[in-house]
């Protein structure tokens, strides 16, 4: 394998602008650039990437550019490439001569090389550019990059282009994927997956599909993610941009896998990588978030101060803080009280239920004040954990100035009122209060109804039937009665 990889090199090391495209255009990888940048691309793929369909592509191109030159009539036979090849087959022997007769140790050789080849003597001052970049995913962990963001490249001017890409997974890699635990059914922990945004080096980039995408595993098309219906009219639906896990459908061996990605030119450039990950659960991040994540109480304490400290400039004094002790995404008490360092305010999320609304629909988005709160930048609020296990009967508590708190406890509705009937235990002459036998009390006013809790209910219902029987022997309408608050008098609420 060692002599092939040497071999290679050297048909590469060769090869003109031409024959550099044509190689690259046939892994996918960009074809635009100086030769010394060709030369470079088209080594490291070597180096990295090279199967045994690429290794027959650089042999045909390199026979198909030698067969033409030994064909010309007086030119003798010539199978091996100019002079300055033989400096790169002797450095890979490590050859003492080679590696004196190089400038310094940290040259850029494919770089000189590809100078050399182009008939120049020195070597130009290596520019450095800079590479796409992927924002980290807190539900990925990445294990291996096997193929660094690359430019997916038009080949034509048709409005959908295929960029085909070629690689091997190593044994180690192999043995990862196969030992790793199911998430579910045919899904493992250790994935190769395909992730996809848009050329732009000035940051790190979020996933971003282009349209009409489409991804083809050796003979098999992968599922991609589909588009979030949208309730809202005039509104496109979108798409979740998520890595494509591509494991599936793939070779595990030495075998050589072959991706081809379909999509659609119209205008944007996206690039393309592909990584080995381990995917992580909502339960293995809480677990990590407890772990390091955690703000000491009296860390938070000195916060609430700081929030409550009395502002020169404000006419109005603060003298506390209210907080709910109710999760505003589940209206559930909270469990792990949990917020972003970069929030305003007190209030806390559970962590709980928000990992794992991140893990089906990721926004990581605070529900509180609608601002970034990724999980880099989450913490548990120390101090109001420890409230949650004080403070049982409460579900909102306030903070003071001082940094101490207190509960919040919901009053009652009062049961009971002036209006109301007037109920007295006990015996039917407590303190003399009751009213005259008459119905009137003093003054002339009508005396409140008295209800007798010691009565039974048998004699309860004689006395109203008897009372039915004196209402239809009077001739005149009887005074409705009314409930009065006489004097005296407890209610019984």
């Amino acid at each position: 394998m060692a002599a092939e990889l040497v071999e290679a090199k050297n048909m590469v090391m060769s090869f003109r602008v031409s024959d550099l495209q044509m190689l690259l255009g046939f892994v996918g990888r960009s074809k635009s650039g100086l030769k010394h940048e060709l030369v470079t691309r088209a080594l490291q793929l070597v180096q990295f990437d090279c199967s045994p369909e690429v290794f027959k592509k650089i042999k045909e191109l390199y026979e198909t550019r030698y067969a033409k030159k030994s064909s010309e009539p007086g030119q003798p036979q010539q199978h091996r490439p100019p002079e300055a090849l033989s400096i790169h087959s002797s450095y890979d022997r490590g050859s003492t001569v080679a590696r004196t007769s190089l400038p310094t140790p940290n040259i850029d050789y494919p770089a000189l090389y590809g100078k050399y080849l182009n008939g120049l003597g020195r070597l130009p001052p290596k520019v450095v550019k800079p590479e796409v970049r992927l924002v980290k995913l807190p539900f990925y962990t990445t294990l291996d990059e096997l193929l660094k963001p690359t430019e997916l490249v038009p080949q034509n001017n048709e409005k959908l282009q295929e960029s085909p890409c070629i690689f091997a997974l190593t044994p180690r890699q192999v043995e990862l994927i196969r030992n790793s635990r199911e998430l579910q059914a045919g899904v493992k922990s250790v994935q190769v997956v395909l992730r996809i945004c848009y050329t732009d080096t000035s940051s790190p980039q979020e996933d971003q599909y282009p349209p009409n995408i489409a991804v083809k595993v050796n003979h098999s098309y992968c599922s991609v993610p589909g588009y979030y219906p949208s309730n809202k009219p005039g509104v496109e639906p979108k798409r979740p941009c998520r890595p494509i896990n591509l494991t599936h459908l793939m070779y595990l061996s030495a075998a050589t896998n072959r991706i081809t990605v379909t999509w659609g030119n119209y205008g944007k450039s996206y690039s393309v990588g592909l990584y080995l990950v381990r995917q992580m659960t909502s339960a293995e991040l809480l677990q990590r978030l407890k772990t390091i994540g955690i703000k000491h109480p009296e860390l938070c304490k000195a916060l609430v101060k700081e929030k409550l400290r009395l502002d020169p400039d404000s006419e109005i004094a603060t003298t506390g803080v209210r907080v709910s002790l109710i999760c505003p995404l589940v209206k559930m008490r909270l469990s792990v009280p949990c917020r972003a360092e970069t929030c305003a305010h007190l209030q806390c999320f559970d962590a709980v239920f928000y990992l794992q609304m991140n893990e089906k629909k990721p926004t990581w988005m605070c529900p509180v004040c609608d601002k970034p709160a990724p999980y880099d930048q989450l913490i548990i609020d120390g101090l109001l954990s420890k409230i949650l296990t004080e403070c049982e009967d409460a579900d909102e508590i306030e903070y003071l100035v001082d940094g101490s708190w207190c509960p919040i406890k919901a009053e009652k509705e009062r049961s009971c009122s002036p209006q109301c009937p007037i109920l007295v235990l006990g015996s039917s002459d407590v303190n003399g209060l009751l009213p005259t036998p008459n119905g009137n009390g003093e003054n002339g006013k009508v005396a409140a109804d008295v209800v007798d809790l010691t009565l039974d209910s048998s004699s309860s219902e004689e006395e109203e039937e008897e009372d039915e029987e004196d209402d239809d022997d009077d001739d005149g309408p009887q005074p409705k009665r009314r409930c009065s608050y006489e004097k005296g008098l407890v209610s019984a609420c």
